[in-house]
């Protein structure tokens, strides 16, 4: 039996490429960074772990020691707090080919319609720059380059576009001139399976797309029919400038942690469209790649689907909210320590516990509201939310009970705010 090591196992491509290998009788070990998403996804897959981007010639040579097949479906969109794009596409593919010189190993490169070294976005730049590397090689060699890939699971821009197409009552129209290709997922792990298998050649690069393209606002009203929602009746032309701008803050929120795909490496291959030349995989007998009709129809929209497209929309909402609500309250408290410290006081509580409870709890309020916005750490600042408001509603019981009678519902309007932490710690997911 064949071995096949696919970096980015776990990924939207990567875990398409771990079940067609699988089923076309290849012995597959997945290779990432994240212990629990690998575990999430194929609990029973041999896997090695490491962090792609910093992996040594030494450590691939013997972390692929064995490999018929590699498949690098590993990749970023953007540079951030936890990717590096010089690292994982350009450092990692030198050292991948280092290590595999000589072995008679097939490196199967996943890349992107598009790429080129003079691109408008570092994404295609360090991409094409790996490609490079790997055409240069005396490797046997496959370099894919799927267009916009769509696909179950949602994740990245397939959630984007979900969420757009459910946008309620009125529909954003961006780019409305750009042209969109489309690919299924499993269409471009098929894709794979069949160069693994030898069936298409070696040392050739070959763009995955269907045949048609359609514009981006085209994309979204046939995504939001799918999702089984009525046609919009009203539009809003977004001008470029603002999206554009969105990308910015998107782009900032990276180094937060958060891998928006409203990011700037996203929106501007959107803007000059994202198609592919199919006539190279055509040409090599390849299967022709289903059109977004038939992508759609092998999977079907449930409620599932358009309960996360509304809370895809929601959650960075949700998450602003939180931090504000939060801050808010601590800065309020310290702004008017004296008139909290009295609500205290007037009850029988002494000054001193008062001024540390206003004090204290102020900081907390506003560390927490920090905390929210970073996203290691937004779960469990979406916990501290809770148990601090569960500390203050049980404290307040306990020293002012008055106050649930107060007609302004000081602690009443707590409990909603404990349930939209709640509601973002439950459906806080990477994939």
């Amino acid at each position: 039996m064949k071995k096949a090591v696919v970096l980015g196992a776990y990924g939207f491509i990567g875990a398409a490429c771990v079940r067609a290998l699988k089923a076309r009788g290849f012995r597959v070990t997945g290779a990432g960074r994240s212990r629990a998403a690998a575990r999430r996804s194929f609990p029973d897959l041999d896997w090695i772990f490491c962090d792609i981007g910093k992996a040594s010639r030494a450590d691939w040579k013997s972390m692929l020691a064995g490999a018929d097949i590699v498949v690098n479906a590993s990749g970023a969109l953007q540079d951030g707090s936890r990717d590096n794009l010089v690292a994982i596409h350009e450092t990692a593919v030198v050292r991948i080919v280092e290590a595999l010189a000589g072995t008679g190993t097939r490196l199967i490169q996943i890349s992107a319609a598009g790429v080129s070294q003079e691109a408008s976005t570092d994404f295609f730049r360090t991409k094409a720059r790996g490609d490079a590397v790997v055409t240069a090689s005396g490797l046997d060699w496959i370099i894919l380059r799927p267009v916009l890939v769509l696909g179950p699971e949602a994740y990245g821009g397939t959630a984007l576009l979900r969420a757009a197409a459910a946008m309620p009552l009125a529909g954003a129209r961006i780019f409305p001139d750009a042209r969109v290709q489309t690919v299924y997922v499993d269409d471009v792990a098929g894709a794979v399976a069949d160069c693994a298998d030898g069936l298409r050649g070696s040392r050739f690069v070959a763009d995955l797309a269907e045949e048609n393209a359609r514009t981006l606002p085209e994309l979204t009203a046939q995504i939001r029919a799918w999702l089984g929602y009525a046609s919009w009746r009203f539009h809003m032309n977004i001008p470029a400038g603002c999206v554009m701008l969105m990308g910015r803050v998107a782009d900032a929120l990276g180094w937060l942690g958060w891998r928006s795909p409203l990011r700037t490496n996203a929106l501007r291959p959107l803007q000059s469209g994202i198609t592919g030349d199919p006539a190279e995989w055509l040409g090599r007998g390849g299967t022709p790649m289903l059109a977004l009709q038939e992508t759609l129809l092998r999977m079907p929209a449930n409620a599932q689907e358009r309960t996360f497209a509304r809370l895809y929309l929601g959650l960075p909402l949700a998450i602003a909210c939180l931090s504000l609500f939060w801050l808010l309250s601590g800065v309020i408290g310290i702004l008017s320590h004296a008139d909290a410290r009295a609500v205290l006081t007037e009850r029988g509580i002494s000054a001193g516990f008062a001024d540390l409870a206003v004090t204290g709890g102020a900081a907390a309020d506003i560390a927490l509201a920090l905390a929210v916005l970073f996203r290691p750490w937004c779960r469990p600042a979406c916990l501290g939310m809770m148990l601090l408001s569960a500390a203050y509603l049980l404290g307040a019981t306990l020293l002012t009970p008055d106050l649930w009678a107060d007609p302004l519902g000081p602690l009443v309007k707590v409990l909603p705010a404990m349930m939209l932490a709640l509601l973002v710690a439950l459906v806080l997911e990477d994939r």
